[in-house]
């Protein structure tokens, strides 16, 4: 019997009117939106890592807060273990929430510096349930542990830490809960490279440890295929590519792939297909019709520009949405 997926998110939409005004809202109009998600389906499987990659102001953030239920979607599902969480209110979204964390780019923001790091670990968990000061203090000292940090920890300030032991503390705070499902956002962006690396490393062995699902989100494709089992790449609201890292890497179909991959110095000579960097990202207030990325695509043909390009599956592990590369009846030629 094959289990369910651990998150589902089918038809996924999230616009930000521009025009937020009493008015507007009664006039329930077509007004001007930033369309930050567009149509996305994914799923995350048991004890597996989706790598979520793209260029700034693709819309990867919004999908993991969407996917959290942080913010609303505008149309379509997100399905959490089988479960639609939009149908969930008050106590059982909560319930459900304890399941659920985040890991956020930034430990500097992210943690209160007024509050010692025993209160800020422990928020996730006595913002759910009442427990006795004792048992607190227990947990918070596992999830220390589990980050790899002492338990005397919890008595100080974040100011007294590294930027690799804060964002320690984070993980902490998002393991205190016992969740089997964590949106990592950049969470290592900020960090030296070397400490990058540890904390990587202490993500996988978590992951190993608790049977952990991750969606891990960047902008830096070298970190994604380290530690994704699969890697989604989204441009301008949409998927566009989802395949396993190595032939993200190796053999990128997309163009936008290509673009990326060509731009990693590291990586550009292992690639099979290389496109230049070309042109800015196009406003997420007035997408182009049909291929978004037609506008800066050199091999964009008249249908990429009218008939907007479905994501594909086109092996077992594999799928793209490119009219050249699914074989439009319009496109003919080799990429």
């Amino acid at each position: 019997m094959t289990s369910l997926p651990v998150l589902e998110t089918t038809g996924l939409v999230k616009h930000f009117p521009l025009d937020t005004s009493w008015l507007a809202k009664l006039s329930k109009g077509d007004g001007k939106a930033v369309h930050a998600i567009d149509n996305v389906s994914i799923t995350i499987n048991q004890n597996e890592t989706l790598g979520l990659v793209g260029e700034s102001g693709s819309g990867k953030t919004t999908l993991g807060l969407t996917a959290l239920m942080l913010t609303k979607p505008t149309k379509g599902t997100v399905k959490f273990k089988g479960t639609n969480l939009e149908t969930l209110k008050g106590a059982e979204l909560r319930k459900i929430r304890r399941e659920m964390q985040v890991v956020f780019q930034d430990p500097n923001s992210s943690l209160d510096p007024r509050m010692k790091v025993k209160d800020i670990v422990a928020e996730p968990l006595t913002s759910q349930m009442k427990l006795a000061r004792q048992e607190v203090e227990r947990r918070v000292g596992v999830a220390l542990q589990r980050a790899r940090l002492d338990e005397s920890f919890m008595w100080r300030y974040p100011h007294e830490f590294s930027g690799g032991q804060r964002q320690r503390i984070a993980i902490a705070r998002a393991l205190i809960s016992e969740p089997s499902f964590i949106v990592l956002d950049e969470p290592t962006s900020s960090l030296d490279v070397s400490v990058q690396a540890q904390i990587l490393n202490l993500l996988v062995a978590l992951q190993n440890e608790l049977n952990l699902s991750y969606l891990f989100i960047s902008h830096n494709i070298d970190v994604v295929t380290y530690i994704s089992d699969r890697v989604a790449v989204m441009y301008l609201g949409e998927i566009v590519e989802i395949a396993d890292p190595q032939q993200i890497v190796q053999d990128p179909l997309h163009p936008y792939t290509q673009m990326l991959i060509a731009s990693v110095p590291s990586l550009r000579d292992m690639a099979k297909r290389k496109v230049e960097a070309t042109g800015e990202t196009p406003s997420a207030i007035s997408p182009p019709s049909g291929c978004r990325f037609h506008t800066r695509c050199p091999f964009a043909k008249k249908v990429c520009g009218t008939v907007a390009p479905k994501l594909v599956k086109i092996s077992e592990a594999r799928s793209v949405a490119c009219h050249m590369v699914t074989g439009n009846e319009e496109y003919k030629g080799d990429i």
